[in-house]
């Protein structure tokens, strides 16, 4: 019988809100052929971050090769080859929608030798050449642990180098089978240590993980030189994907923004619908984002 935590509790329903920049925004991205998580991962804040005139892009197409089970992003042992436009394409996007911070992320591409790291180095070029007052945070993949492809893009110096644990370890093998949380820890402690730049991490929780858990995998990301973290509630994408264990109320993200606090993080968000890029622009210590 599958599982179901109930009905979704009233903190958890969507109020859209279009504001006048969302047409533009989606009008950009059309015309530009550019993929964003937002769209790819059916994340829940698109229509107020596209009224925010903000979007993450998400680099290297729009379908991965590992089987994630919490992740909407469509799924291909062999994705189409990336597009050689969108690095110039994306810094066009960037500089049209006037961004002071461009958050990047990508499918991963076990595929390409490089794992798609080239990639990542020519669209960070690209914006920084088109744009240079903004800054730019980068959602990475492991990069099946290459340490040169780590340092091929952790060298472009990004302001902010992202990377999700998503869970906690004792969840990997059917949340993450494809990934090492080990590893993941790695690629922070790498960031940081030889590269050092701002790191930042997110986490899901509602997937039948304990407290305990949660606490012991926030001291581990602060121990690997971990600075910001993000917390959310994990939403179920499709019947196919794993399902929500339960509903964390918002109370409770107060009490893990708390923990996370002392474990020693610098920034944290932490509430049901937060996710990796929400608000990302906070997290530079510039507020202001505009439209």
């Amino acid at each position: 019988m599958e599982h179901s935590p109930g009905k979704k509790p009233e903190w958890l329903k969507i109020k859209l809100t279009a504001g006048a920049s969302y047409a533009s925004t989606r009008q950009l991205l059309n015309r530009q052929s550019l993929n964003t998580v937002c769209r790819s991962a059916l994340c829940p804040n698109l229509h107020e971050c596209w009224s925010r005139g903000t979007a993450t892009f998400l680099l290297l197409g729009n379908v991965c090769t590992r089987t994630c089970r919490f992740c909407a992003v469509g799924k291909a042992a062999k994705p189409p080859a990336p597009d050689p436009q969108e690095p110039e394409n994306i810094a066009l996007a960037i500089q049209s929608m006037q961004l002071k911070h461009a958050v990047l992320t990508s499918v991963t591409r076990d595929d390409l030798q490089d794992g798609g790291a080239e990639h990542w180095v020519e669209t960070i070029r690209a914006i920084r050449s088109r744009n240079p007052q903004a800054t730019i945070e980068c959602l990475i993949p492991d990069f099946q642990g290459s340490e040169s492809a780590l340092d091929r893009v952790m060298a472009e110096s990004p302001d902010i180098l992202n990377h999700n644990i998503e869970t906690v370890p004792s969840l990997y093998h059917n949340v993450r089978p494809q990934a090492n949380y080990q590893a993941s820890l790695q690629l922070l402690k790498r960031a940081k240590q030889q590269h050092g730049l701002s790191t930042k991490s997110g986490i899901m929780v509602g997937m039948g993980e304990t407290l305990e858990e949660i606490t012991t995998s926030l001291n581990d990301l602060t121990r690997h030189g971990c600075d910001m973290v993000t917390i959310g509630q994990y939403l179920q994408p499709s019947p196919e994907h794993i399902p929500v264990e339960r509903y964390v109320t918002p109370e409770e993200f107060e009490h893990l923004k708390v923990i996370a606090e002392a474990a020693g993080f610098r920034h944290v968000q932490s509430a049901p619908f937060v996710r990796s890029s929400y608000h990302a622009e906070a997290f530079t210590g510039d507020t202001e984002t505009l439209s």
